[in-house]
């Protein structure tokens, strides 16, 4: 400022020198005067350039100037300069911030107080339906017309969530969403969209299970209960008594059986995957579940019943090779393909169980009856547990509904496909494909060499099911 003020008195003193000299004494005023115009012209010059450049806010073009001016416009400069920043900075959390919500897994819908669509992240779009750039603005309730939503919009009670069903949601494939509006700012709302199918159906599975858990258990125990009070209160011979304990020794093995299942279930969703360094020679595990199956077919065929014919189609002890994974899981597997085939099949039918080697180098064991056979509804549903076409006949034959999801997992953790085809009244096909990586072999076997003969003619295939 001393600088400034000393530059107009400098002005003043030599627009009066010029005039004192030219004009004497009342040059010398209007010499004064004429400075001191010229001074306040070009400070307002100044000042317009500054102004000027202020309107436009462009840092980069402010004008070169010295002084008071120069300083006012590098401060300016600074502060836009500064301003830029802040902004640039601003936007770019803003859209690292966009970002994570676009990266959510819920659905992330923003409001305004008209509860129109301010942003919306993919999910949600797909989740509701929306188009991210059609939709903008639009209203939700427009969009959203699910009764129980509307419901919950209109009540402004967003103290708790909502579940609808969500867009695509089918009888087969249903889609379930829960939905929670919170309020923030000057009325705007965050609407949260949460995927919940899987844990209604986990929560729907539990709930069967203890049912289907409870009512296994309680029918052996309802008759064990009332053969106990038979024997504790009647006389009774000793015939009686020994068909009495008999049906109390056959009630607790079912029982036991349906225990020894769930915790062959539960060890093989609690367990480590089976490794590659054990490895069982496969003629071992067919004899295993030939003898298993012949011992059961003689159990269900009594002492005069006619028994089933079993066929053990497979190649030599030496070409059937090995198989790398847990003895104890391979076994039950195989076995419960067998057993369930003799389960289900009539007295006197066929069951033909056989090992084959592909010529891709990997293996099947497939396990064909001719029982009557599993319509094709039922196929998908078949590895549910305690799913059973017929519940009547599987307690007849001892089944407890839990082999085939057994298999299932043992199918799984060993990298494996259960493949089944059936058709009513003729029969059913349950067969493992194994991977080449499991299975090694003493001698190769030449490509097109097959464990199975199969009868003439093909096999049905109206229902077919696999299972990875």
């Amino acid at each position: 400022m001393l600088l400034r003020f000393l530059i107009f008195v400098a002005f003043q003193f030599v627009g009066a020198a010029l005039g004192w000299y030219f004009f004497e004494a009342w040059g010398a005023l209007a010499g004064s005067v004429i400075a001191a115009w010229l001074w306040f012209v070009v400070d307002l010059l100044r000042a317009l350039r500054v102004l000027r450049w202020l309107r436009r806010g462009d840092a980069p073009s402010a004008p070169a100037m010295h002084g008071m001016f120069g300083e006012i416009t590098d401060r300016t400069r600074r502060l836009l300069r500064q301003g830029e920043l802040q902004l640039l900075e601003s936007q770019q959390r803003l859209q690292e911030f966009l970002a994570a919500l676009q990266a959510s897994p819920n659905g992330v819908v923003l409001l305004d107080p008209q509860g129109r669509i301010e942003w919306c992240n993919q999910t949600a779009a797909e989740q509701f339906g929306f188009d991210a750039e059609r939709d903008m603005m639009q209203a939700i309730g427009n969009l959203v017309r699910d009764p129980t939503f509307a419901a919950y919009y209109a009540g402004r009670d967003y103290s708790h969530a909502v579940v609808m069903t969500g867009r695509g949601s089918t009888p087969s494939r249903p889609v379930r969403l829960s939905v929670h509006l919170n309020p923030y700012g000057q009325g705007r709302k965050l609407l949260i969209a949460r995927d919940v199918t899987a844990v209604e159906q986990a929560e729907a599975m539990r709930r069967d299970f203890v049912a289907n858990v409870s009512h296994e258990i309680r029918t052996p125990l309802t008759v064990l209960t009332g053969f106990i009070e038979t024997l504790q209160t009647l006389q009774l011979t000793g015939d009686e008594r020994a068909r009495y304990l008999a049906l109390m020794a056959q009630q607790a093995s079912r029982m036991q059986t349906v225990v020894q299942d769930l915790l062959t279930l539960s060890r093989l969703e609690g367990s480590p995957l089976p490794g590659m360094a054990e490895w069982n020679p496969v003629a071992n595990l067919l004899l295993q579940c030939e003898q298993e199956g012949r011992a059961l077919s003689s159990v269900l065929a009594g002492d005069t019943g006619p028994g089933h014919q079993l066929h053990f189609d497979v190649p030599e002890d030496d070409a059937c090779g090995e198989l790398a994974g847990s003895h104890h899981e391979l076994r039950s597997a195989m076995s419960n393909l067998v057993s369930n085939a003799i389960r289900y099949t009539p007295a006197g039918g066929r069951v033909d169980v056989h090992w084959t080697w592909l010529p891709d180098g990997r293996a099947e064991f497939a396990v064909q009856d001719t029982g009557p056979g599993i319509a094709p509804e039922h196929i998908p549903r078949l590895t549910e547990r305690f799913y059973r076409v017929d519940r009547s006949r599987s307690r007849d034959t001892g089944g407890t509904g839990l082999g085939l999801a057994i298999v299932k997992h043992v199918v799984q953790r060993h990298g494996a496909v259960l493949r089944i085809d059936s058709a009513l009244g003729a029969g059913s096909r349950f067969a493992i494909t194994f991977p080449a990586n499991r299975l090694r072999t003493p001698a190769p076997v030449p490509a097109g060499v097959s464990g199975v003969r199969r009868a003439a003619g093909a096999w049905p295939s109206s229902a077919t099911a696999a299972t990875p």
